[in-house]
């Protein structure tokens, strides 16, 4: 797939506000500083398209990123940042809720894990989330570049047995250095659309 063209259509907080065109949209969730951002600006190819930040917690809202006039890349607040108050962190989970329980448009969601650490009790928690209600995840391990590849397959079978998924669950090795990953991302996006 070639990225013809990207634009931030809408930054929403509610329903709403959420785009009315029933274009399919691919949700990426995962911890605050797992690099959302990053990745968003190497599937569309684009430098500093999407803000990224080193204070984590900064995404406040849900994000809906246009591509090719097709689909959305659907940003969301990251979760598991201690700073951010409880009265925050309810609210964004009540929206995050509604978004993934009463979206139609949902098509998959990418779950963004830092692949150099065991995944965190909020990504199984994410993760049950997703189980219980359907949706299909693919899981995307971010900051390939930071672990040798001798050490990948070991980091991999971490994950998958934390998440308590099998060794056949889709499953992304991504970096926003070396851009590992990004076809595989685009060619998912790609069979669903």
């Amino acid at each position: 797939m070639i990225i013809n063209s990207v634009d931030i259509t809408i930054s929403a907080v509610r329903r709403s506000q959420y785009p009315t065109d029933l274009k399919p949209e691919f949700l990426l969730v995962g911890r605050s500083n797992v690099g959302k951002s990053s990745f968003i600006n190497v599937v569309i190819n684009r430098k500093n398209f999407a803000r990224t930040s080193s204070t984590p917690g900064k995404t406040q809202t849900i994000n809906f990123y246009e591509v090719n006039e097709q689909f959305y890349l659907v940003d969301a607040p990251g979760y598991g940042y201690a700073r951010i108050g409880k009265g925050n962190k309810k609210k964004f989970g009540l929206m995050m809720e509604d978004y993934l329980t009463n979206r139609p448009n949902l098509k998959q969601v990418f779950m963004l894990v830092d692949f150099r650490h065991k995944p965190s009790k909020d990504d199984i928690l994410m993760l049950n989330f997703l189980k219980h209600y359907d949706i299909p995840v693919t899981i995307v391990a971010t900051k390939a570049d930071k672990i040798s590849v001798s050490t990948q397959q070991k980091q991999r079978a971490i994950i998958l047995k934390e998440l308590e998924l099998s060794t056949e669950h889709e499953f992304i090795v991504f970096s926003n250095i070396t851009k590992v990953g990004r076809n595989e991302v685009l060619e998912k996006i790609e069979r669903i659309i």
